[in-house]
């Protein structure tokens, strides 16, 4: 199972919480896709001979910002480089094609521009149904929008959407995050994914923080709205199948899973990661330089060698996110060792349980993960 990564770094506007790449300079988006294309061509060997896709994602930035014509150029490119199965937009047996939306990008224009690519998943930045917290995260999108972007979307075809929440506001309350799940579900998407505010240093939010830290979430008022999270979703039949993901039967992201169980990617555009099970690579995080280096014909890359120390690490901080959590017998006796020993406190304390032989996070371990995980890997 392979899978590519497009990075579209493009934004009208910045959003206050946002640390991802991203650019407000749209006049650099023609020469933008032609460097991705080119870029398919310089790594199309990535996955060998005989090695089919599986996932293709379009994460961002905002992909939905790319024009029709650019779109459909990079679909013919990954068609051409790296034969896209079921490229006429086939669902069934075929590829998880999946594009980051933003429910004002949603017109009718782009509806219909889409009926034309292999795109059968869209992931909606929806983030709160609370137009005052829309407006205070600079969200471009009101909560109107939101309902009539997926209407738009299912009449366009798309039988699989998830949508993207938030929750820990400056003065949000537990009534307040119950309705946002509620309006999430009741729009009939198939998958959920919710994350607390993060305070990402460097952000326009962490500023704000700095200068009133009385803004941040309480704990113990973040620990119930994440116990909220799990008891409404679990109870309108999703299945929480990763610490910020839920999915209807069926709907698990395919490709965010492939991340998790250590499949081989490809990243294209600036910022964007690689890997093969032996290598991680990276791209620069710079548009210009990005784009003029493609343009030389050099890949502007650097890369780390995996080590059976950072295979672990790995396995450790990205498996144990997973309902599923770590077949211990897949490890070498050295490393299933060196992990049971280091669980015992997180076990004796409920936070972790190694059932059948699958250690995985408790419901307790869930919010704690990230302290639970800090003492697993080794240093």
């Amino acid at each position: 199972m392979a899978g590519i990564y497009v990075h579209i770094p493009f934004c009208k506007s910045r959003c206050i919480y946002c640390g991802f790449y991203s650019t407000t300079h749209a006049d650099w988006q023609d020469r933008y896709v032609e460097a991705l294309c080119r870029e398919m061509e310089l790594r199309k060997d990535c996955f060998g001979k005989t090695e089919s896709l599986k996932t293709v994602y379009f994460g961002g930035g905002t992909p939905s910002q790319l024009s029709a014509r650019n779109l459909e150029k990079l679909f013919l490119y990954i068609n051409k480089v790296y034969q896209l199965p079921s490229y006429d937009g086939g669902v069934e047996g075929g590829p998880e094609i999946t594009l980051e939306c933003n429910p004002d990008d949603v017109t009718d224009e782009f509806c219909e521009a889409l009926r034309e690519l292999p795109v059968n998943r869209v992931s909606l930045g929806a983030q709160t149904f609370d137009d005052a917290r829309l407006k205070f995260l600079r969200r471009r999108h009101d909560s109107r929008q939101i309902g009539e972007a997926i209407r738009r979307l299912r009449e366009a075809g798309i039988g699989n959407i998830s949508v993207d929440l938030m929750f820990g506001f400056p003065d949000e309350s537990l009534a307040d995050w119950a309705s946002d799940i509620d309006k999430a579900v009741a729009l009939g998407v198939e998958h959920l994914s919710a994350y607390s505010l993060m305070y990402e240093e460097g952000t326009p939010l962490y500023q704000m923080a700095a200068k009133n830290p009385a803004m941040k979430t309480d704990e113990e008022l973040e620990r119930q709205m994440y116990e909220l999270l799990i008891d409404r979703l679990e109870n309108a039949g999703f299945e929480h199948y990763e610490i910020s993901n839920f999915a209807k039967p069926g709907f698990r992201s395919r490709h965010n899973s492939s991340y998790w169980d250590g499949t081989p990617y490809v990243g294209l555009g600036a910022a964007a990661h690689s890997y093969d099970g032996k290598t991680r690579l990276w791209n620069v995080s710079d548009l210009r330089e990005y784009v003029e280096a493609i343009e030389r014909g050099t890949l502007p890359s650097e890369h780390e060698t995996i080590d059976e120390t950072t295979h672990y690490n790995d396995l450790v901080t990205l498996a144990l996110r997973t309902r599923e959590g770590i077949n211990l017998a897949a490890l070498d006796e050295k490393w299933r060792n060196y992990l049971l020993d280091n669980a015992r406190k997180a076990i004796g304390l409920d936070l972790l349980i190694n059932e059948n032989g699958q250690l995985h996070l408790t419901r307790r371990g869930l919010f704690v993960s990230d302290n639970v995980l800090s003492d697993l890997i080794f240093t």
